[in-house]
């Protein structure tokens, strides 16, 4: 995967935050679920984003406000470089993170498609598309409006995306690539995922044949056929149904195996009984793509879907926890590259809905009962989804945590959130089996009583927007930020107790007994097997044959 797929995750960053140093990231992909009303176990929508690679996010926030007519909007790259101007909106939503004051929600995964239709000369990136959407739409059916409108209007520069999107009521899947250098605008087709359904992609187009006559429930731009057949991507004559996937994302083996692994598993935990083949992801000649959505067996709360984005395959026979690569302790974390070469022959690493790569993530709950302010609420995690912690964020807040929009890749600080969270995930690899069991019960228990809060905090809230709006969002701000920086401070805890607790391999025990918790028979096994002489006694020691010392 190319490095210019990488730079849209540091850039969302920088433009909503402002600069900071940040080194060339080596790896970017993401995660995203889709989960609808009816699926739900509350009738909320539920948006997620795994937002993979290597860089330092701050959260943004921006108010709402309006502006002057004549008034432009500045384009920048990731660099900071300016590439250009737009109209402003008269009127620009307030934003936090990629959720808006509407309970309007975007995420995305880089799907790249056919890299030969990316357009240099395009001028709006899928990160900033997301932005000025977020800002000027208030339901996801405006957002798809917006979206293909900026693009025609003024040039889509990115490769292929897919987007997720977002409102109290519906829930929509959006798949856009360019039209190469010197094109106009962009292809893309829109579909509404059906209410009771949930679901998945990530890093590979999903839509394939749609409705072309069906409004209520497919949207896609007008040249969606006639560009492919244009480009011999499509032979109308074959009689066969267009299908968008097959037209601008031909897959490979490698890339099924990276992409379908993860749509795979979240259908097989959230719909057992499917018993959804893994050929597919495997790579196998003719095997079926997995479908476009499915409906669970149970219908998912919050927790649920923060547990779909927790997954490296436990308990399937791509456990990442399991075999020689897992290490001594049992970990599921692989070091970059992904693909390598022995004597030949290339390999690759499985790709994990959870990995130590994410930057940030999010779990977006969108419910259209409860007025704007109180009705979304932005899940916020940093770093490895499995050793974070999803802090509620609600869509009326004023303010957000300082620790949250500070820090910088190539200096560490307490201060920076970011960096509490990667302290605790990295010295996690020191002893992971031992240590993630630690972290897990931290993380159950915070989250736990943020879940049990919530339906109190919101009668509260909904209360006072009654009465006093201003009091409420208050309110509100004050418990959103102050249990973020609770959090940050339980997470610097934990990490001062871990680097105790398992300092130089010991486990320390009662009082200043430490235990000693070696290697699993599991491993001693493999060590015997490599090197079967090196560590073997030959015979036993007794008080006769002891050495003198």
């Amino acid at each position: 995967m190319g490095s210019h797929r990488i730079f849209s995750s540091i850039a969302i960053m920088i433009l909503a935050a402002g600069t900071g140093v940040l080194s060339t990231p080596s790896a970017e992909a993401c995660t995203n679920i889709l989960v609808t009303k009816g699926a739900s176990a509350d009738g909320s929508t539920m948006i997620t984003y795994a937002c993979d690679g290597r860089f330092h996010p701050r959260l943004n926030h921006s108010k709402p406000a309006d502006h002057e007519p004549g008034a432009e909007y500045e384009i920048r790259e990731w660099t900071g470089e300016l590439r250009g101007v737009i109209p402003q909106a008269g009127h620009t939503h307030g934003v936090i993170g990629l959720m808006n004051d509407h309970q309007l929600a975007i995420s995305e995964t880089t799907t790249t498609g056919r890299e030969e239709l990316e357009n240099p000369d395009g001028l709006i990136h899928y990160w900033t598309l997301m932005k000025l959407t977020l800002e000027r739409a208030a339901t996801a059916r405006e957002a798809i409006a917006v979206m293909a409108s900026l693009v025609e209007e003024h040039g889509y520069r990115s490769t292929a995306e897919s987007f997720s999107i977002a409102d109290p009521n519906e829930v929509w899947l959006m798949e856009m690539i360019g039209t190469g250098p010197g094109g106009k605008g962009a292809v893309w087709v829109a579909m509404r995922i059906p209410d009771g359904s949930i679901a998945a992609y990530a890093n590979g187009m999903r839509i394939r044949t749609f409705p072309l006559d069906d409004p209520d429930t497919c949207l896609y731009s007008k040249n969606v056929i006639s560009f492919a057949a244009d480009r011999g991507y499509y032979h109308p004559e074959s009689g066969e149904p267009f299908d968008f996937a097959a037209a601008y994302d031909v897959p490979t083996q490698q890339s099924r195996r990276y992409t379908a692994t993860r749509v795979w598993s979240v259908f097989r935990r959230a719909a057992p009984s499917l018993e959804l083949d893994p050929a597919y992801h495997r790579g196998a000649p003719f095997a079926e793509p997995y479908p476009l959505w499915i409906k669970p067996e149970s219908k998912l709360s919050v927790a649920d879907v923060m547990a779909l984005m927790r997954d490296h395959y436990e308990g399937t026979d791509y456990d990442m926890t399991r075999g020689v690569d897992a290490g001594p302790y049992a970990t599921p974390n692989r070091w970059r590259p992904m693909s390598w070469t022995v004597d030949g022959a290339e390999y690759t690493w499985e790709r994990p809905i959870s990995t130590q790569q994410t930057g940030f993530s999010f779990v977006s709950q969108s419910r259209s009962w409860l007025p704007d302010a109180v009705g979304g609420v932005y899940w916020y995690g940093l770093d490895d989804t499995f050793t974070s912690v999803y802090i509620p964020l609600y869509a009326g807040i004023t303010r957000i945590p300082e620790s949250f929009t500070v820090g910088r890749l190539d200096r560490f600080s307490w201060d920076s959130a970011w960096w509490v969270f990667n302290f605790v995930a990295n010295i996690a690899n020191l002893k992971y089996s031992f240590m993630i069991e630690d972290i897990r019960a931290v993380q159950t228990e915070l989250e736990d009583r943020f879940l049990t809060m919530q339906p109190v905090i919101e009668q509260t809230a909904v209360a006072l927007a009654e009465t006093d709006p201003a009091l409420m969002r208050e309110f509100l701000t004050q418990y959103s930020v102050g249990q973020a920086e609770e959090v940050v401070r339980r997470w610097k805890e934990l990490g001062e107790l871990l680097l105790t607790k398992y300092n130089d391999g010991y486990v320390a025990g009662e009082g200043d007994e430490d235990v000693e918790r070696g290697y699993p028979e599991r491993w001693l096994r493999e060590v015997i097997r490599a090197r079967p002489d090196q560590f073997l006694l030959d015979q036993a020691e007794t008080p006769e044959n002891a050495l003198p010392y």
